[in-house]
């Protein structure tokens, strides 16, 4: 049996970005989408905030995101830089996820812990997800596309809540993926007398 710590490891250092053009287009159990975010929902939060919230976009919705995004880029594009490649891949792109994941931050009405903190929470229940979603054999890809920014039309906000961008989630066919990361000793400084190298 494999000690717990090595299968973190493992897990973290194989966590990839996988674009929705590498997904296979199958469908994800209601129930694994279920345990993604419930594992989402055990993040760290500085005075139990849980300021994350999640809008799972599936089925004939993700068309109409693709449109909404699609006509986004048009709308706030000069026409002498507009790309029809990109108008056609950002239309089709949420169809090529099982699900697309719109990320929340609920601010704390009260603002009684800062607001980075509130947006460090939601990142760190994105991770949980996506760690989750690794270790299911999942794809991931977190994207923020301006339209989704803020408090898009496209979705229903509560007061105090923004958009803090897209997670496409889907299956796919596991190819070897190299991480790249330089050696953590070019980013950690040792202060105090008990450090040794």
């Amino acid at each position: 049996m494999q000690n717990p710590i090595d299968t973190l490891n493992t897990v973290i250092r194989n966590r990839r970005s996988i674009f929705p053009r590498q997904f296979t287009g199958e469908t994800i159990p209601r129930a694994l989408l279920l345990q993604l975010l419930e594992n989402a929902n055990w993040a760290p939060t500085h005075r139990h905030t849980e300021p994350w919230r999640f809008h799972v976009i599936q089925g004939e919705a993700r068309e109409r995101l693709g449109q909404f995004l699609a006509e986004a880029y048009r709308a706030n594009t000069p026409e002498s830089e507009f790309s029809a490649a990109k108008y056609e891949k950002t239309l089709r792109q949420p169809m090529q996820a099982s699900a697309v994941i719109a990320i929340g931050m609920q601010r704390d009405l009260q603002e009684r812990v800062p607001e980075w903190e509130e947006i460090a929470a939601v990142a760190c229940a994105v991770q949980n997800l996506w760690l989750s979603a690794t270790a299911l054999g999942l794809a991931g890809y977190w994207s923020t596309p301006k339209a989704m920014l803020g408090t898009p039309a496209f979705l229903a906000t509560a007061p105090g809540e923004r958009c803090l961008g897209l997670f496409y989630l889907g299956t796919w066919i596991p190819e070897a993926a190299p991480g790249k990361r330089s050696p953590i000793d070019e980013k950690v400084r040792w202060i105090g007398s008990n450090c040794t190298r």
